[in-house]
């Protein structure tokens, strides 16, 4: 992982401090941005060069997840961050978060930029929230109940393993609608997402967030400052595609999967549906990388290292071999140790020799040692079907792991066959 520069170190207590000032009371900050004004009210959580805050929009009161993702290395790390805001757009799910507007400007504490997503507020959580919640409360996650998220997030994972790129249109129609609302309209706006009382489906979901990104949030105020993205992206979001992905002889799509990379219980938000919902696309790749030599192989574990949270992260990205495939299979393993979690409360490979006793999560992972609690009690509260499946997604041979088809159809028929 690369050395976090004087600069970078700069930016990280400049955010800490402006969070610790709204934690002693003083007015929270407000922030303009694409010609409307946001009211800072906390910081939800922070990771790398990236930080989540919540923030509301004064004229309609709406709340949103704010990410506000620092450029300090120029364009490159620009278009880096584009890649998050591209992914947001290109998988379109009822389990996957949808982006509802970006925009980039230009750093008032340094030389760089900074960019900002606009998110859905998810008031309920994430899945890591509601595994703290019973380990505080020394209660269990019913099995059904694990079952229902785990199956809602593998479904979200089935889009981005089983993308299939659609053909470039010639006509550029992606434009923003210069209106007076923010994203998703006021606060009374039908289109509005993640609202308490909005019990319509996940596809009617989706559809309003669809219409809500197409909004946007007009113009900005100061045009030389501040540059919307999404405006933009339709000359981005397959600019690394063929333009044709079909095969000639039977007319049928090609399958080009991705990766998410980092997929974790805190990766997994819970809407007002109950339903989860996968998010953090910064880590998302193409799934099929041939290791050719030992310069990709470095490579690719430098960036696992930076985007895989190591107790959840698969052995073949700690030590990439020379003349391997990685594929879409490292999610695979990294659902079996988030569902292990929803189980007992944390990742197979934080254990206590591993957390405690100093122990190496790295060499357990690469080993696969890890097992189920001893204590019979807790380990016998769920059902062996949901055991074994954990154990198909840990085989340390990728090759032999079930890919999301068949683990969203084994989910299936072990809710089937839980009693009612």
């Amino acid at each position: 992982m690369a050395q976090l520069s004087f600069e970078s170190l700069s930016h990280l207590v400049q955010d800490s401090i402006s969070t610790l000032k709204n934690c002693f009371c003083q007015p929270a900050a407000t922030l303009k941005l694409n010609g409307r004004t946001f009211k800072i009210i906390k910081l939800l959580g922070e990771g790398g060069f990236s930080y989540v805050y919540l923030a509301q929009d004064i004229s309609s009161g709406r709340f949103f997840a704010l990410k506000k993702i620092r450029c300090e290395l120029g364009i490159d790390s620009v278009k880096e961050a584009m890649k998050e805001v591209e992914a947001y757009r290109r998988f379109r799910h009822p389990n996957i978060i949808r982006c509802l507007d970006s925009c980039v400007v230009q750093d008032k504490d340094g030389d760089g930029k900074v960019v900002y997503l606009f998110l859905p507020y998810y008031s309920r959580g994430n899945l890591q929230d509601l595994i703290n919640s019973n380990l505080s409360n020394g209660t269990k996650i019913p099995e059904k109940e694990i079952l229902k998220y785990f199956l809602g997030t593998a479904k979200g994972l089935r889009a981005m393993h089983k993308y299939t790129p659609k053909k470039i249109s010639t006509n550029n129609s992606t434009t923003i609608n210069n209106t007076s609302y923010p994203p998703g309209g006021s606060a009374n706006s039908p289109s509005m997402v993640n609202s308490p009382t909005n019990s319509s489906s996940p596809t009617q979901q989706l559809e309003a967030e669809e219409e809500e990104e197409e909004e946007g949030l007009g113009k900005t105020e100061e045009e030389a400052m501040e540059v919307p993205l999404m405006s933009k992206l339709s000359s981005h979001t397959h600019s690394n595609e063929p333009q044709q992905e079909t095969n000639k002889s039977n007319g049928k799509s090609i399958i080009e999967p991705w990766a998410h990379r980092d997929l974790k219980p805190a990766n997994v938000m819970i809407n007002d549906n109950d339903e989860p919902i996968l998010m953090d696309l910064g880590s998302a790749i193409k799934a099929r990388i041939e290791i050719s030599n030992r310069s990709i192989a470095l490579q690719q574990q430098d960036l696992a290292a930076e985007h895989s949270s190591m107790p959840y992260r698969a052995p073949e990205l700690f030590d990439v071999k020379t003349g391997e495939t990685l594929n879409e299979s490292v999610d695979i393993w990294s659902l079996g140790c988030l569902l292990y979690s929803l189980l007992f409360g944390h990742s197979p490979f934080e254990t206590n020799e591993t957390i405690e006793q100093g122990g190496s999560i790295a060499l357990a992972v690469m080993n696969g040692s890890w097992k189920f609690p001893s204590n019979n009690d807790q380990h016998h509260q769920y059902s062996q079907d949901i055991q074994n499946l954990i154990k198909e997604c840990l085989n340390l041979k990728p090759s032999e792991r079930p890919n999301i088809d068949q683990i969203i159809s084994k989910t299936q028929s072990i809710i089937q066959n839980l009693p009612t």
